[in-house]
């Protein structure tokens, strides 16, 4: 990254020095990450198939979640495009604008989009191939046994006596996998962990 807005400490919380790709990687919403990874390599494919003198007349558009520094989600669009590349295709530079879209899309899959410029066509909504997938280690071994146990119907006391741990230490992991998911409560963590096949 050469430059970074000040205006990511507004948005984001974090301060400029901290935004490295890593770093911004690390915050993409759990769900959201395989959607990023597959919308890349989706877009790596679109971009080499062009001819050299297309390469800057797309924008490539999509949208994920991330987490801010309060540990709170909001829905960021990305679009990107080429700024500079060799003769060889190889992008040189790109120029990226994170948009807070939270309140346009609060809910909902993350979609791509190429966007054409200077007369050339669109592709909106585009199909990706799912290479990448959920990985269930986003979920600590621990945090897994007790959503096992809470899925199975069982209070944190009984939780805790089952896996030689505290209550407290129930009641935590509980709250990590709420608050990482970006869920309100127990029965809502239940449910995505069912219905989304987390274990």
């Amino acid at each position: 990254i050469d430059m970074m807005s000040s205006d990511c400490k507004k948005v984001l919380g974090y301060e400029q020095e901290e935004m490295t790709v890593p770093f911004i990687l690390d915050k993409i919403h759990p769900e959201d990450r395989p959607w990023f990874l597959n919308f890349e390599k989706k877009a790596v494919s679109f971009l080499i198939q062009l001819p050299l003198d297309k390469l800057m007349k797309y924008k490539r558009r999509y949208d994920y979640r991330i987490r801010k520094k309060d540990g709170t989600y909001i829905r960021i669009l990305q679009q990107t495009m080429i700024i500079e590349h060799d003769e060889n295709s190889r992008i040189l530079r790109s120029f990226g604008v994170h948009t807070d879209i939270t309140y346009l899309k609060p809910v909902g899959k993350p979609i791509l989009s190429f966007i054409g410029l200077e007369g050339e066509p669109s592709y909106i909504n585009v199909d990706v191939d799912k290479e990448f997938t959920l990985n269930d280690d986003f979920l600590t071994k621990r945090e897994k046994q007790v959503l096992t146990q809470l899925i199975e119907g069982r209070h944190s006391k009984e939780i805790a006596d089952a896996l030689c741990i505290s209550r407290q230490t129930v009641d935590k992991h509980r709250q990590n996998m709420i608050k990482k998911n970006n869920l309100s409560n127990t029965a809502e963590l239940i449910s995505n962990a069912i219905r989304k096949g987390w274990l």
